[in-house]
């Protein structure tokens, strides 16, 4: 079998990530090397097998990787078919330099609910206009990867802050069009962000990003049946471009913006 080396790299507009690298090798094999920031990273298909601090370790494919800043690691494949890995290498502002050790020692975490997690943040880095979700993603992630490795200091309990929550949606509301970056927001409501998502899904029942996408679908739906083009309206409504609309309208409306529109 030929050797396989298929890589998709990118730098999203995400506060906190520095780079997206989506990969794919059966013969190739990484030298001991040094990241500047944090490799968070799960494993789709195969396993890699690397060293850390000179301790071996595995990816199969429930676990999650979170391998510290400027600690020496090598990689290579595990298992005959090569691996099909997906990396989000993320700054120092998300997890902190205290937890490198914790890391060291344990790089390696099986938590469903964590790996679910990161899919789905990965999933919305791959589409350019869902840079909130991403956010309220990450969030959640940097402070599950906390818990880990400091388990007595971080609870996941959601909080009841109906005021905070309300405060968000009026944000939201009125910037429906240009958006509003989580980290933003949490500066102007001066909240936490994991905390500000929290409050606004506990006391809506919707994330941050579900709403607005529904406030903006709604907006689109109106548009259209006035006679605007479906390229128009995802400019008009704040969608990144008609992909964007589409994937969004079709999910909450059950047909694509085009068909909407033709229904009239």
């Amino acid at each position: 079998m030929a050797a396989r080396q298929e890589v998709t790299a990118w730098r999203p507009a995400v506060p906190g990530v520095v780079e997206v690298f989506h990969a794919h090798f059966t013969g190739y094999a990484y030298p001991m090397h040094v990241h500047e920031a944090w490799t968070l990273l799960i494993v789709d298909d195969g396993a890699v097998r690397y060293d850390l601090d000179r301790h071996e370790h595995g990816t199969p494919h429930d676990t999650v990787s979170l391998l510290p800043p400027h600690v020496p690691h090598n990689g290579s494949p595990a298992t005959p078919g090569g691996f099909r890995k997906r990396v989000v290498y993320l700054d120092t502002s998300l997890l902190g330099a205290d937890l490198v050790g914790p890391a060291v020692d344990t790089p390696d975490l099986r938590d469903p609910v964590l790996r679910r997690r990161v899919g789905q943040l990965h999933h919305a880095l791959d589409h350019p206009g869902d840079e909130l979700e991403a956010a309220g993603r990450l969030t959640f992630i940097g402070e599950r990867l906390t818990a880990h490795l400091r388990p007595r200091l971080v609870t996941d309990v959601p909080r009841a802050d109906p005021g905070l929550a309300r405060r968000l949606r009026e944000l939201l509301d009125a910037r429906i069009v240009e958006g509003v970056a989580l980290e933003e927001a949490a500066a102007l409501l001066h909240a936490h962000p994991a905390h500000l998502v929290r409050a606004f899904s506990t006391a809506y029942g919707i994330a941050p990003h579900q709403y607005l996408n529904s406030r903006r679908v709604d907006r689109a739906r109106r548009l259209l049946l006035e006679g605007q083009r479906p390229g128009e309206v995802a400019t008009a409504t704040g969608f990144f471009d008609q992909s964007h609309l589409t994937r969004h309208f079709r999910k909450l409306v059950g047909v694509t913006p085009g068909r909407y529109a033709k229904s009239v």
